[in-house]
């Protein structure tokens, strides 16, 4: 299941590194070709969304199905550390698909702005001229 969470990783890595080079002024010279890159990875990156839900399902079954230590003396020290350090992961993960679906929410609303913005820009040259 590592591979899954890698991958991930890397999609939430790669959404906000096109945020980042998208947002930072000075880049006009190079602006259209981002827009244009970015708008092309929109749609493969959609397939982040489902693949976060399946991740969700997987952090509740394994909260589900985690064994239940009731009284201090019905797990071992050693089962209590493996089931602290599940949680820790589980929150680690629910994380990281957090900022997985916050940087492709971003990375779709600032490109929608930036090609708006572009095209008003297009339209005050047309009028100017």
């Amino acid at each position: 299941m590592a591979l899954e969470w890698v991958v991930l990783g890397y999609a939430a890595g790669a959404e906000a590194i096109m945020v980042l080079l998208l947002t930072i002024p000075g880049l006009d010279g190079i602006r259209k070709g981002l827009i244009a890159v970015t708008r092309n990875l929109l749609k493969p990156l959609l397939s982040v969304v489902p693949f976060c839900l399946f991740l969700l399902m997987d952090i509740y079954w394994k909260y589900e199905t985690r064994p239940h230590c009731e009284s201090p003396d019905s797990c071992s020290p050693s089962e209590q550390l493996r089931h602290q350090k599940s949680i820790i992961k589980s929150q680690r993960n629910a994380l990281l698909i957090a900022a997985a679906l916050i940087f492709y929410w971003i990375l779709y609303s600032v490109t929608g702005l930036v090609v708006r913005i572009e095209q008003l820009n297009q339209r005050l040259k047309a009028r100017r001229d």
